[in-house]
């Protein structure tokens, strides 16, 4: 059997000076920038909005805070937009490299595969229906959600060959389809219950307390652990389950930790912010054409690069509409359907 150089790449462990010679030199400073990108949206995020605030009106909101109302907007709706979009933007970004390094499927992103569609149905089951209001209560659904259409899309995609990325993406497109079509459903049942999800259900980071990001960020932090734990033994696996069980992967165990680090990140992404597709399906491919098949470093990367495509939509949607806005699940799909069209047109999809 013949390998790919990317395949021989991606199984190679990295030698012990690979991080300050050649390649890994490159990304080490390729991460430092995203980095200060990074930095740079999220004090862009706080200081752009619909209204104009003068940078010295900022600077006094955050270090000589007073009762001025222009100080309590930058303090009660800009910072906390700006941590839930750090936060979220991290998880969308993990998730989909996550779930696309599972599946060796390029097209894979959770909102494609139906898992934020899962996330949010239940989510509206349990604030609609059974009446929770807190997101200590309806997290739970939302990660129900998640590892349930998880669970059956990768069950639908399989096939006596394996997993079929074609089928895949279909099957993740009906399971959302049809449980968009369920929770509109409810919507409509019970439209004075569900108007205070309307923006909710856009994708949005608008107006999302910091009471909503603390709850969940144990999960995220669990589940980050977890992604990073996975990534050598999902490297092996993109040479196929033969041989990652050769070199001594635990295919089963990768399998489940993986599943389990996907449904905190999509499922507690999609409870803060609601269903914000296509971030998870971008940020890998671009960290792939930086870095190559290395998951350890695609996972850095899209850890950075997704937080910084979500604050570039979200202040893009406040100064294309001023003084209104367009909630940043808009922007990203408008952004991601393009990239979504040029990918299946390609041939190969970034090395997997």
């Amino acid at each position: 059997m013949t390998l790919t150089d990317a395949q021989q790449t991606a199984a190679r462990p990295e030698s012990p000076s690979a991080a300050s010679t050649g390649p890994g030199r490159r990304r080490t400073v390729g991460l430092i920038v995203a980095l200060v990108a990074l930095m740079a949206l999220a004090v862009l995020s706080v200081m752009v909005g619909s209204k104009a605030i003068p940078p010295t009106v900022i600077w006094d909101a955050l270090f000589h805070p007073s009762t001025d109302p222009d100080q309590f907007s930058i303090r009660d709706f800009r910072v906390p937009r700006t941590v839930v979009g750090l936060v979220v933007g991290a998880a969308l970004g993990l998730s989909g490299a996550l779930i696309q390094a599972l599946t060796r499927n390029p097209l894979a992103d959770p909102g494609i595969l139906g898992v934020h569609a899962g996330a949010s149905f239940a989510v509206t089951v349990a604030v609609g229906v059974l009446g929770v209001r807190e997101i200590q209560g309806y997290l739970w659904f939302a990660f129900a959600g998640a590892l349930i259409v998880t669970l059956m899309v990768l069950a639908l995609g399989s096939t006596r060959q394996g997993q079929s990325p074609v089928v895949m993406v279909l099957a993740g497109v009906c399971v959302g389809a049809v449980l968009g079509g369920a929770r509109e459903a409810l919507q409509l049942t019970n439209p004075d219950a569900f108007d205070a999800m309307r923006s909710w259900n856009a994708g949005s980071i608008v107006g999302r307390p910091l009471d909503l990001v603390w709850p969940i960020l144990p999960f995220f932090v669990v589940a980050l652990v977890l992604t990073f734990a996975v990534s050598g033994p999902l490297n092996a696996m993109a040479l196929g389950d033969d041989l990652a069980v050769a070199q001594g992967v635990r295919l089963a165990r990768t399998r489940v930790v993986a599943i389990l680090a996907l449904t905190l990140l999509a499922g507690g992404a999609t409870a803060i912010a609601g269903p914000i597709g296509l971030v998870g399906l971008m940020v890998p491919h671009v960290a792939r054409w930086i870095v190559g098949p290395h998951q350890r470093w695609i996972f850095a990367y899209s850890a950075l690069l997704g937080p910084s495509l979500l604050l570039a939509s979200d202040v893009l949607g406040r100064v294309v509409m001023r003084p209104g806005e367009i909630p940043v699940g808009i922007v990203t799909a408008f952004v991601g359907a393009p990239v979504l069209i040029a990918l299946v047109r390609r041939k190969r999809a970034s090395g997997l």
